[in-house]
């Protein structure tokens, strides 16, 4: 059995990068046969999508801002997402790098899945068969999240889904059916319950660069909630740890603010932290944009000011900026592996905090709030308050009052919704997992634009907008995968 090298496919250019083994870096056609144990876990750790889409979820959605004419930097892959254009090319940070680089990941899985078919290893390969699975869902929802139209709850779901891609390719060109939202939903479901059940946390060296159980049921716990099976969502969050979310979540408040930026900005992905469920090394310059003209401004920096949130105290998030208005969370520490040492020439990489106890949390209370369960949904989002707020007291802790008046809200269950998705839109800016929120609650996204005089217009994205879904890669048409409307 060999590992081909197919330009596409029309999905992905089939190449694998591992910033923890290089193993996979020789030349394709000259690889091993994937014929042990080990050879297979080194597999597996390439099936996770190496691309960046922060750049282009963040500035699609409502934490960016047009900071006016002259102010920062102009690119392509942050510009066009946010007037909700197609961006062409593959470069770092556009939709097309990203469908790539997940379809790669897709190929990794595969290709192990079929070594292990086809071998005798015993029970010995069965974290990595889960860990395949999982990985193959959890790449194959990402797909399908940001290429197709977001899934409803009690709706059919008819709309075109992705290719679901559960063997390897061994053609130049191979057709591909996208199906339905809903038929995609079904196999991401099928692979990540049959993959939970044989993960193991202690296969590997550094658990947190891979599906161990936590991860996986933060994943489930973010699956769920887009198809609205709340007690799911609720099941999965909570067995993530016998610990309290209090000791495992970021410590905005404490640790991480007493520290320095630097210290600040390298904890954020740091695989001895409790908070991170999974790191995903992404082969990225997001961190390099730093101040783009369609980012974080001087808008958006009001809301972890004081009385921006529930608490009337401000949140403790770390506030740097390069000048002002090009703000920056500071939470990406850029890497560099060097591919020429002569030349010093080599690859920006991240470590990407995917899946997080501090997004389970939240998405746990918004399972509980739309159950009408609002007082297990305020004791997790005052639970996430009091790690992210300066100088909180059980006296800041938000009620079904303070929801009220403080949104102006008489509906507790609509009102506690909001108050979760607030928080997270702060706690999460330049993460990306804004735009996830935004496709879910199907909420209209408004933006300013500057002209070159200064005048401020306002354009809008609603809920049924084709723009909604980025454009998958021109190539895609050769195998007869149909790009989206527009």
């Amino acid at each position: 059995m060999k590992i081909f090298k197919l330009r596409y496919l029309a999905l992905a250019t089939v190449v694998f990068l591992s910033s923890c083994d290089k193993y996979l870096d020789t030349a394709p056609d000259n690889r091993t046969e994937i014929n042990s144990v080990e050879k297979v876990a080194q597999l597996v750790a390439t099936a996770y999508p190496e691309g960046d889409y922060y750049t282009f979820a963040e500035a699609a959605s409502d934490n960016a801002e047009d900071k006016g004419s002259g102010v920062g930097t102009l690119s392509d892959v942050s510009q066009r997402p946010y007037y909700w254009q197609d961006v062409q090319g593959a470069d770092r940070g556009s939709p097309s790098n990203y469908w790539n680089k997940c379809y790669e990941a897709i190929a990794a899985a595969n290709q192990a899945l079929e070594a292990i078919d086809n071998n005798n290893f015993g029970n010995a390969v069965l974290p990595y068969k889960g860990e395949a699975l999982v990985a193959r869902a959890y790449a194959h929802f990402m797909l399908v999240t940001f290429y197709s139209k977001a899934y409803v709850i009690g709706s059919a779901n008819s709309s075109p889904g992705i290719p679901y891609v559960t063997e390897p390719e061994t053609t130049v060109i191979k057709s591909y059916d996208r199906s339905t939202v809903a038929a995609t939903y079904e196999k991401i479901e099928k692979d990540l319950v049959e993959g939970m059940k044989l993960l193991s946390a202690s296969a590997y060296k550094v658990p947190k660069y891979h599906f161990t159980p936590a991860a996986a049921n933060a994943f489930a716990a973010r699956f769920y909630l887009f198809k609205g099976e709340w007690q799911k969502v609720i099941d999965h969050a909570s067995a993530i740890s016998t610990d309290s979310f209090a000791n495992i979540i970021r410590p905005i408040n404490s640790t991480l603010y007493d520290m320095s930026s630097e210290d600040y900005r390298a904890a954020f992905s740091r695989s001895d932290q409790k908070y991170n469920l999974l790191l995903i090394n992404l082969y990225a310059s997001y961190q390099r944009l730093t101040s783009p003209r369609y980012g974080y401004g001087a808008n958006l920096v009001k809301m972890f000011a004081v009385g921006s949130n529930i608490t009337g105290k401000a949140f403790a998030n770390k506030i740097l900026y390069y000048a002002v208005p090009n703000y920056t969370t500071y939470k990406h520490k850029e890497y560099f592996y060097v591919t020429n040492q002569v030349s010093n020439i080599g690859i920006t990489y991240l470590m990407s905090p995917a899946l997080t106890t501090d997004e389970a949390l939240l998405n746990r209370a918004e399972a509980y709030a739309q159950l009408g369960q609002f007082d297990k949904a305020l004791a997790d989002v005052n639970t996430a308050l009091a790690a992210y707020v300066r100088g909180y007291t059980n006296a800041d802790a938000a009620t079904l009052t303070k929801v009220a008046s403080f949104y102006g809200i008489s509906d507790p269950k609509e009102g506690v919704i909001k108050l979760i998705l607030e928080t997270k839109k702060a706690q999460f800016l330049q993460e990306g997992l804004r735009w996830l929120d935004i496709l879910r609650t199907r909420m209209t996204v408004k933006h300013n634009v500057y002209d070159s005089q200064g005048n401020e217009t306002f354009i809008e994205l609603t809920a049924d907008d084709n723009r909604r879904v980025f454009q998958i890669p021109e190539e895609a048409k050769l195998s007869g995968v149909p790009l989206n409307p527009r």
